[in-house]
């Protein structure tokens, strides 16, 4: 019996939402990585000269969110929150569809709030857009469709 070959998605076709809202589109998303730190661990009583590594501290990458530069500050007010103090944190989905548009998956991240936005670099030289970055720091992945 020959197996069904399934063909990779691309990585070109994905929405970002914020709080259940797809409200800005975004050029580039990265960063939607988790790792595990080990522990080395050794008891008195063992006999060997090695040790034991052991899972420790889950941790999450910063997500960084591209989009052209327009007239909506929405990401910029948001940011600006936590510089006053009074930080917003949301939940974002990060949605990979497929050709036709389908979702396929869909990761939730928890409790995003903007760890640092930079703005547009500018060349009078080249025709190139202006690109806003947002970096989130949050608290953790979770899958939510796959």
């Amino acid at each position: 019996m020959a197996m069904e070959r399934k063909d990779p998605f691309g990585s070109y076709n994905f929405a970002v939402e914020l709080d259940g809202i797809t409200r800005m589109g975004f050029k580039e998303c990265s960063g939607l990585e988790s790792s595990t730190n080990s522990s080395k661990y050794r008891e008195g009583t063992d006999p060997t000269l090695g040790h034991r590594e052991i899972p420790s501290l889950l941790s999450f990458s910063t997500i960084t969110l591209k989009r052209g530069i327009t007239d909506d500050r929405a990401l910029w007010d948001w940011r600006e929150g936590v510089s006053k103090g009074a930080p917003v944190r949301r939940t974002l989905s990060i949605i990979l569809r497929d050709d036709t548009g389908a979702e396929k998956i869909r990761w939730n991240v928890r409790n995003a709030w903007p760890s640092k936005w930079s703005g547009p670099s500018f060349d009078a030289t080249t025709d190139e857009l202006g690109i806003e970055t947002l970096e989130l720091t949050h608290e953790g992945i979770e899958v939510q469709k796959w």
